[in-house]
């Protein structure tokens, strides 16, 4: 249980005009990402919020200018510990490495995941990571969700890291991702403009939202790759990158990622729900069917252009050759 009388200094923010209009846990949970939404409630509830000098619920609704002041329990004040794990490395120089980020692990620790992270791997590993993410974030330039398996691009250096980030931001890198969707997009190939922000109820979910304030721009292009009876393999090249975007856009096409346990309504499959055996119950897949598999930038010292790829993980892969043995069109 959250204990408000060990305490940080306060945090002051003011709502902004696009800002409002959201709960105060939602807009909490979004600008201090590193705190999970189930610490955020449980801080509101101890009285260690305030709304222009008031306590609120945490489903208090936001008014462009309200002052709000927060105390939050201490954050670790160092680095993630230093844990043996196989890392997959596809590149290695002086100021960077690139790996192949297994599903199912956490790329820093936040949100109650304190150990196990790509970060502690990263920390026993390398003898030299870049600061400029902070002592939770050694290296961590960007992120993957959890579940989604592939390339991500680690700072040794804080000069590596600074232009890294920076191409990230100016949109020059450039990102391919493959999915396995349920259903098959109408359109061999296509491009999805739609603008991303909070889900009006669901706290955990982003949505297509054209008249939110919370709204931005988003933007996706997707191809077939290989078309089955009820599922589809798909690259997606986002030209944005905005949270759960991929996720979001193909669900808004009507052909959720598989096994996609915020947007596609299933957490798992089996051998049986694409053979139609029921009682063959082999698990196949027990994440969403998303992989980074392709990511270019320019190198932060030389200039020149790196490539690096990750091949498809092996659940994905089981999924494929069942689909091509009982659902190829």
């Amino acid at each position: 249980m959250f204990d408000p009388s060990v305490r940080d200094d306060p945090i002051e923010l003011e709502v902004e005009p696009h800002e409002a209009g959201v709960r105060l846990d939602w807009y909490l949970a979004h600008k201090l990402p590193i705190y999970s939404r189930t610490m955020l409630r449980k801080v509101i509830n101890a009285k260690g919020v305030t709304v222009d000098g008031h306590r609120e619920k945490a489903s208090a609704i936001l008014k462009p200018g309200q002052r709000l002041r927060i105390v939050l329990p201490p954050l670790p004040k160092t680095g993630p510990r230093p844990e043996p794990m196989a890392l997959d490395l596809l590149y290695e120089d002086e100021s960077l490495a690139a790996v192949n980020k297994p599903p199912g692990m956490v790329v820093h620790p936040a949100r109650g995941h304190w150990s196990g992270t790509l970060a502690s791997g990263l920390q026993h590993h390398f003898n030299q990571l870049s600061s400029v993410g902070g002592p939770t974030r050694p290296g961590i330039v960007h992120r993957l969700d959890r579940d989604t398996s592939g390339v991500i691009v680690v700072a040794k250096t804080d000069t590596a890291h600074l232009h890294l980030a920076e191409q990230f931001q100016n949109r020059t890198v450039q990102k391919q991702y493959l999915a396995i969707v349920v259903g098959a997009p109408e359109l061999d190939r296509d491009f999805i403009d739609l603008p991303i922000g909070l889900h009006p109820y669901h706290r955990e979910r982003m949505a297509i939202r054209h008249d939110s304030p919370t709204s931005k721009e988003a933007q996706s292009f997707y191809e077939v790759v290989e078309r089955f009876r009820g599922f589809a393999l798909v690259r997606i090249v986002p030209k944005t990158g905005r949270t759960h975007q991929i996720r979001v856009h193909l669900t808004s096409i009507g052909c959720p990622v598989l096994c996609d346990r915020l947007y596609g309504g299933r957490a798992s499959l089996t051998r049986g729900d694409v053979t139609g055996r029921p009682e063959d119950t082999t698990e196949l897949l027990a994440r969403q069917a998303l992989h980074a598999q392709r990511l270019c930038i320019v190198h932060p010292v030389t200039g020149r252009p790196l490539e690096f790829t990750a091949p498809l993980p092996a659940d994905m892969e089981a999924v494929l050759q069942v689909l091509r043995l009982s659902r190829s069109l």
